[in-house]
């Protein structure tokens, strides 16, 4: 086994400011290559593209590092604190059924993708059908449609629930974190054009932009420069509430295991699970009382700058040269978003649902609360809210739906 180059986390953080730093000070760069480079390439894509070549060529390696965990259980609920602290929430909710619906089709997609991709495959390398093991493709299979409908504690309750072999799932592990982090990279590349294609398609964007504009005129009502005291505050709301979060999260999810154990297939019994709603249900009070005014000093953009690191570290867990090792369950797990992705368009097409609908829906199924509001700041930071609601939603459908599909693939796969 190769030890990576840099193995100190404080030294793979230095790394990611100064790749962070680099982004945002070419992004705003008037020089013409910059600016013609970034006309095609979205500075949030590169933030999330370039760590993933410190992993990919052993310079960090993104497994052993803590900077993940770190990031998406300290700055991640802090984040969603300061973006939801000042979400209108009945803005929000009007922006009406077509994200529900949305979010719906996407997870409808992974349940038949599965077993489409699984057919198609096995037409051509019959050996992934016909095994009725532990280590069986169709179970494997399985603990991927738990981890993209809904999350880990969903993929988890797969794998005990069709007794999934431990090599065929470290192998669907693998294409999990490959296929979700190319199609959160695709969904990011098509939110930096977003306008073209809402215009292409005749989607109305009526109640987005009218969110959008909301909190841009707040903003240029209400902005002022931020003074320590601010900024001390924000940062006091934001961890502050990731503490609370925490504390009741670590009481919650042992709670729940020991006398609701069947709850697991809610994610009850994940404490990732309570960190997410805790923040939020928080983060939506809060947003009703004066500290909301918070954002006029700029809450938002100190949680964006918490994205940011959040998206690096995503990255920085992705190894390109996997495929190599596994590429006939690369290409199942491709043809699976594939499915997905062409009913989410066919869809979104037939109800004129904005791009934004479709992206954010995909990303709540396949990537959870962790990854939905990335997509959705990606569009604008007063929409990362939507992203976690759905996710949510997401973790509570995601074992039933994930059982169905499993039915679906024993049928294929036997």
């Amino acid at each position: 086994m190769t030890t990576a180059l840099v193995t100190n986390d404080a030294t793979a953080l230095g790394l990611l400011a100064a790749i962070l730093g680099f982004v945002f000070y070419t992004n705003s760069s008037s020089h013409p290559f910059w600016q013609k480079f970034y006309r095609f390439i979205p500075a949030l894509l590169l933030c999330y593209f370039i760590p993933s070549l410190l992993n990919t060529f052993g310079i960090v390696d993104g497994h052993a590092s803590k900077l993940y965990f770190v990031a998406s259980r300290y700055l991640l609920p802090a984040c969603l604190v300061l973006l939801i602290l000042s979400v209108d929430l009945k803005a929000i909710l009007s922006l009406g059924p077509k994200a529900l619906a949305m979010f719906l089709t996407g997870t409808v997609g992974i349940v038949i993708g599965g077993p489409i991709a699984l057919l198609i495959m096995s037409a051509i390398d019959p050996s992934m059908t016909g095994n009725h093991g532990p280590d069986a493709v169709w179970r494997g299979m399985t603990t991927l449609a738990g981890s993209w409908i809904g999350g880990g504690a969903n993929q988890a309750a797969m794998k005990e629930v069709y007794e999934v072999g431990g090599d065929i799932f470290s192998v669907m592990v693998t294409v999990d974190v490959i296929v979700a982090n190319i199609w959160m990279a695709v969904l990011l590349f098509l939110a930096s054009n977003a306008k073209k294609i809402d215009t292409a398609t005749g989607a109305d964007t009526s109640a987005i932009d009218s969110l959008r504009h909301k909190v841009e005129k707040y903003h240029a009502e209400n902005a002022r420069i931020p003074s320590l005291r601010d900024l001390m505050l924000i940062v006091a709301v934001g961890f502050g509430v990731t503490g609370i979060a925490h504390f009741c999260a670590d009481w919650l999810a042992p709670f729940f295991t020991e006398h609701y154990p069947w709850t697991e297939k809610y994610s009850l019994t994940s404490s990732f699970f309570w960190l997410v709603v805790i923040v939020t249900t928080i983060g939506l009070v809060m947003s009703f009382t004066p500290a909301r005014h918070l954002e006029a000093a700029g809450a938002s953009k100190v949680g964006s700058a918490y994205l940011y690191i959040l998206v690096a570290t995503i990255g920085l867990h992705m190894d390109v040269t996997k495929i190599l090792e596994t590429p006939e369950y690369f290409f199942l797990g491709i043809m699976w978003m594939i499915v997905h992705a062409g009913l989410m368009l066919l869809v979104a097409k037939l109800i004129r649902a904005p791009l934004f609908y479709m992206a954010v829906g995909s990303q709540a199924n396949v990537g959870g609360a962790a990854s939905a509001p990335v997509v959705a700041a990606a569009f604008h930071p007063a929409l990362a809210p939507v992203g976690v609601l759905l996710a949510v939603f997401g973790y509570a459908v995601g074992t039933y739906m994930a059982w169905l599909c499993g039915q679906l693939l024993q049928v294929v796969g036997n």
